[in-house]
């Protein structure tokens, strides 16, 4: 009988945020997979290995993802990514696949998911806390109320569209760009804050536009809400 894929959300980066359920799959897998060559020393391995101690004598496989945006490169490296989990899967193994945040946002894993699925193998998808969620968190406020609308932008593409949607509008990874929007938003009169590698290591909260630098990291967030919100 062949195995089965879990693509499990580990959260933003505190341990604790970690779900009981993604806790137990992690537990109950023959195999954990982590996006890079070096599985053990990728973000969302650490983060998990701070809930769950004996993922230090789980096999571990690397599946690396490069950071490109080139749609052929990308698709070799799915499908290699998909070839080395659906062996496992072959073996009868469950296997976990280690996500940052929740698998369903932005997350490579929903390539390998679906592909995987479309071989004919069984994968789930366990549900983590969204980095956006938990910025607003750590910076103590909330995101949308009553009529409000909330809308996710990839900040790492061009946003201009998206810039100009009312309500709530959350950039996510902001990285390089952060210094481009932070720019936009003042410009627009909007107010905002930013959380830079919420719960990990080397956090920093920033509570207005005008806080945010230019440096900020990849793991980095952009709340921004229409003035006077």
């Amino acid at each position: 009988m062949a195995g089965i894929l879990y693509g499990v959300g580990v959260g933003p980066g505190d341990p604790e945020l970690m779900t009981l359920q993604a806790v137990r799959v992690i537990r109950a897998s023959d195999v954990i997979l982590a996006p890079g060559r070096e599985p053990k020393e990728t973000v969302a391995w650490k983060i998990a290995a701070g809930a769950v101690p004996e993922l230090a004598e789980k096999e571990a496989v690397g599946i690396h993802m490069p950071m490109t945006k080139d749609p052929d490169i990308l698709q070799r490296a799915h499908q290699e990514a998909v070839d080395r989990i659906n062996a496992e899967l072959e073996k009868g193994k469950k296997a976990a696949f280690l996500t940052l945040g929740d698998p369903c946002i932005y997350s490579t894993y929903l390539y390998v998911h679906r592909k995987v699925q479309a071989a004919g193998y069984q994968a789930e998808i366990i549900s983590g806390i969204p980095s956006f969620i938990a910025v607003a968190a750590a910076v103590g406020d909330g995101l949308v109320e009553n009529s409000q609308m909330l809308h996710v932008i990839p900040a790492s593409y061009p946003a201009e569209e998206g810039m100009a949607l009312p309500g709530t509008r959350v950039l996510m990874k902001a990285g390089k760009a952060a210094a481009q929007v932070r720019d936009e938003l003042i410009l627009q009169g909007a107010q905002g804050w930013a959380v830079e590698r919420c719960g990990m290591e080397g956090e920093r909260i920033f509570h207005s536009l005008d806080e945010i630098p230019d440096d900020l990291s990849y793991y980095s967030i952009i709340v921004a809400k229409e003035a006077g919100e």
